[in-house]
Parts: structure tokens; sequence; C-alpha cells
């Protein structure tokens, strides 16, 4: 991992993760996920996912916890770091509107953790998205 966040910074995170996957609204599916970003600033924001019974306006904890902190911090934030738990000890790495969304605002050498099927696994977010949607404005 090419980063300066520490295995233990990444372990207060995923707990901050686990902590927020308490709070998910899954009633159709049963499957509570919380996330947790860390800004440059060092704030950590989190999120959980928000079902709805028209599953296609359900909103994963991923992108609640981003859409938390640019509405706190502003379209500037940089993210240095994610971490992903949900309460069913099942695998669940960002999907890929996820990946695709936090494209916009993450650190491409940015540790993401998430529960994978051999346990925890972190990589850097470029090995998760290497080819994601790029818009050059002028």
């Amino acid at each position: 991992m090419i980063s300066t966040m520490t295995p233990t910074l990444l372990d207060e995170l995923h707990e901050l993760a686990a902590q927020a996957a308490q709070n998910a609204y899954a009633p159709y599916s049963g499957f509570r996920v919380g996330a947790a970003l860390r800004l440059s600033s060092g704030e950590i924001v989190t999120g959980t996912n928000v079902e709805n019974v028209s599953y296609g306006l359900t909103i994963c904890a991923e992108r609640s916890a981003l859409v938390r902190a640019v509405s706190q911090s502003g379209p500037e934030i940089r993210i240095d770091a994610v971490a992903v738990a949900n309460l069913n000890g099942q695998p669940s790495p960002p999907c890929g509107a996820c990946r695709q969304m936090l494209a916009e605002f993450i650190l491409p050498e940015a540790p993401v953790r998430f529960p994978a099927a051999e346990g925890m696994r972190t990589m850097a977010f470029r090995e998760m998205l290497p080819l994601g949607f790029e818009l050059k404005l002028r």
C-alpha cells in the first residue's frame, strides 16, 4: 500500500464504518453497510446505505458518505482513505457507481479497505477503477 495511512488509522476508520452500518436503512435486502471517508483535512465522514422500495433510488454507504462530505466541507475535498464494513459478514467492495463517484474526489493512491471473500482487503483506489470515466474541461 503506497500511503501515509497507518494500519492503525485504517482499523479505526473501519470501526467507524462498522458503527455507521448500525444505522443502515435496509428493510428490503437486510444488507447493512457503512462507510467512513478520511479527508485530507483529517476530518472523518461516515455514511450508510439507505434503501428504497424502488431499488434504483437506493444509495450506497460510500455515496452517502461522499454526499455528506461535500455538503459539509465543499467540493474541494480530497479523500485520502476509505473503509467499508457490513453487518452481514459478506464481501462488499465499493460498487462501480461508488467507485466512479469517489473518483471525482479521491487521491489515486488512497487506500480502500473492504470485506472481501478472503477477509479484509486493502487496495489503492487507482487499482479499483483503472479506467474511470473522465471529462477534460477547457
